[in-house]
């Protein structure tokens, strides 16, 4: 099978573990990034071992594509080594005795010539490690070590890419060096990319389709943006609650060190950035970072305030309230107290202005 041909993702497990039991009932797409995301023991890596053939659910069935890989209630499993994925870890687990190249080879040379739909060159250039071919796994970064075990897995031309927070060994630097090259994978692969983390900036900046799991269960489930802004959901509700929209570079006023970014709903004034333009990024806002004015101010020091209509508004406890704001065709969300709602008499179908305080790339 091509990895052109994986359709969908057909996930279905129940395992007990002390801890957690996990209960899944999935459709996931068979393409882009499907983020795992959840706190430690939510049931994240679980779920991957399950998808890997690594954990063997007592109860599973687990089809991609056209290809059933597990099916328990016919008694079939397909062991790990005879599924056509790849599974990157936290660790990058290279082959100390070989040189980069050799651990590239390594994969190579396990497939058929009429398997290889990922190239090796492909590999290395979407890295870019070529200047690191005969080094030693000794002799490389933690962030060089992960990108490597990243071109291994491409080479081995995978049906499906797994990846279990592949930056967690890494501190702060080593992951701002290694996250535009995921981002490159992200835009340049064309089979789909399960990855585990708990981190919202890799969530943001690389999702999407988004998988929140709690207690070894998935408590939401869906595309990114949709997934993000829903009021029944945990992520709206969150402190850290954010909206990721896409956009395009548009301008820079270089002696203000500001650019400027068109999105689906107007555009934004941002920190300046050093990218060309016409360049796609996407655009955190913070709920926190909103407010909402019946009128638009006549002067402010805020630069993006952006006309919107209400949507819904949810309490969240401790004197808060979420409320879901239309910006163009994005979906904004505000945080803001209950008792500056009920001042304002906000209800859903109210024109209103959205100020932003502060956004953020992340990607």
């Amino acid at each position: 099978m091509s990895m052109s041909q994986v359709q969908s993702i057909r996930a279905c497990f129940r395992l007990a573990y002390d801890q957690f039991d996990l209960h899944v009932d999935l459709n996931l797409p068979a393409n882009g990034v499907t983020v795992l995301f959840g706190h430690s023991g939510s049931g994240k890596t679980t779920l991957l071992r399950c998808i890997a053939g690594l954990e063997r659910a007592s109860q599973g069935y687990l089809k991609i594509g056209e290809t059933l890989w597990q099916d328990s209630e016919n008694d079939f499993f397909l062991p790990t080594h005879r599924r056509n994925l790849a599974y990157v870890f936290q660790e990058a687990n290279l082959f100390p005795h070989l040189s980069v190249r050799g651990n590239l080879d390594y994969a190579v040379r396990r497939l058929r010539a009429k398997d290889r739909a990922f190239s090796l060159e492909q590999a290395i250039e979407l890295l870019a490690i070529g200047p690191l071919l005969e080094r030693l796994p000794a002799r490389l970064s933690g962030g060089e070590r992960q990108r490597v075990a990243i071109a291994r897995a491409l080479a081995a031309s995978p049906d499906v890419l797994l990846m279990d927070e592949p930056l967690a060994s890494l501190d702060d630097q080593r992951k701002q060096d290694i996250l535009p090259y995921l981002t490159g994978l992200h835009r340049n692969l064309q089979i789909p990319i399960l990855y585990v983390t708990h981190s919202l900036q890799e969530l943001n900046q690389l999702a999407d389709y988004l998988l929140v799991m709690a207690g070894g269960k998935a408590v939401a489930c869906g595309p990114l943006a949709e997934t993000l802004t829903r009021l029944d959901g945990p992520m709206a509700l969150d402190r850290q609650a954010a909206v990721v929209w896409r956009g395009r570079l548009d301008s820079h006023e270089a002696e203000y060190h500001l650019s400027h970014a068109e999105f689906a709903g107007g555009s934004l004034s941002l920190p300046y950035l050093e990218l060309p333009i016409g360049s796609p990024v996407r655009i955190r806002v913070y709920a926190r970072d909103v407010s909402i004015t019946l009128q638009p101010p006549e002067a402010s020091s805020i630069l993006n305030i952006l006309p919107a209509r209400v949507l819904a508004l949810s309490e969240i406890g401790q004197g808060q309230t979420v409320v879901q704001l239309a910006v163009g065709e994005e979906i904004l969300l505000a945080h803001i107290t209950q008792k500056s709602a009920m001042l304002l008499s906000l209800e859903s179908g109210m024109t209103v202005y959205a100020q932003i305080k502060g956004t953020s790339i992340v990607g």
